[in-house]
């Protein structure tokens, strides 16, 4: 696993060996391998640079799950184009084998305005937001490799949540308002991050039988409607505010994006049991950091 230790990795790597599953997990820090080694997981030091090892590594296991990415939209192309060379390198150790690699990619930009399937391919290459993972995962799977998406709601919630929760209200803060874009009508899916983290075993364990997976436990909830959550939390206003309002995510703020996970459960028997993104940003605290 690379990301063992992240916002989804941890809860993927705490059920995998809850099912009895050994763990291998990439760790660049070594307060984070001490975090891996205490809870049950063997720790492989490195980052995702590491290609030679990350495919030696690859090569030995079962099985690959990819979680890591530098979320730092400073130098977004930079962390795509590293992590597009290890994609390439774990899964091209497993060719010539039935061996499995999932990929982590998002639902937010794949096909917005209407229901997302997993029939739906990635679309084409978008040099406005340059995230390689479905280019790589493509080329491996044009190799025979097999090779399968999760695709993640937007909002992987739940409290300690470090991404578009604690992102937005990040900028309600700055800004003194908390805010969506026009009628703010458009709709994010959604999922708490323990039904997400265990999307992945449950994957493993049917099998790998499909090339999309959908971790989204809420078709789609109104971004007008998280903004009034924020407000209520924060305690500042909710107002309409142009795209530029939101910095680096205004690609993501305005875009209606409702998912569908109706193969992925049919196929895998997940069934979320977390609670819903409204109830979770309700909860004392949940923007306490």
């Amino acid at each position: 696993m690379t990301g063992a230790s992240g916002w989804v990795g941890s809860v993927v790597a705490s059920d995998l060996l809850e099912g009895g599953h050994q763990v291998i997990g990439l760790s660049r820090s070594e307060a984070k391998a001490a975090e891996l080694a205490d809870k049950g997981v063997e720790v492989l030091r490195g980052d995702l640079d590491d290609v030679d090892l990350l495919a030696s590594a690859a090569g030995d296991a079962d099985a690959v799950i990819h979680l890591a990415f530098d979320h730092d939209f400073s130098k977004f192309a930079e962390n795509a184009e590293q992590e597009r060379r290890a994609i390439e390198a774990m899964g091209g150790a497993l060719a010539g084998t039935d061996k499995p690699i999932l990929i982590t990619a998002g639902l937010a930009l794949l096909t917005p305005g209407r229901v997302i399937t997993e029939d739906d391919a990635p679309p084409p290459f978008d040099p406005g937001f340059p995230r390689l993972n479905a280019v790589a995962a493509a080329a491996l799977a044009e190799r025979g490799i097999r090779v399968g998406s999760v695709r993640l709601a937007p909002t992987v919630h739940g409290i300690g949540d470090p991404l578009f929760m604690s992102f937005l209200a990040g900028i309600a803060r700055a800004t003194g308002v908390s805010a969506y874009i026009g009628d703010g009508a458009n709709r994010w899916p959604a999922v708490h991050v323990s039904d997400a983290g265990r999307l992945y075993r449950r994957i493993l364990e049917a099998g790998a039988p499909a090339r999309f997976y959908h971790g989204s436990a809420e078709e789609g909830v109104s971004f007008r409607a998280i903004a009034e959550a924020i407000g209520r939390a924060l305690d500042v206003p909710v107002e309409p505010r142009p795209p530029e309002h939101f910095g680096g995510l205004a690609c993501f703020a305005g875009v209606d994006a409702p998912a569908s996970s109706t193969r992925t459960r049919a196929l895998t028997g997940w069934e979320p049991t977390g609670p819903t993104l409204l109830a979770d940003l309700a909860t004392p605290g949940y923007f306490a950091s």
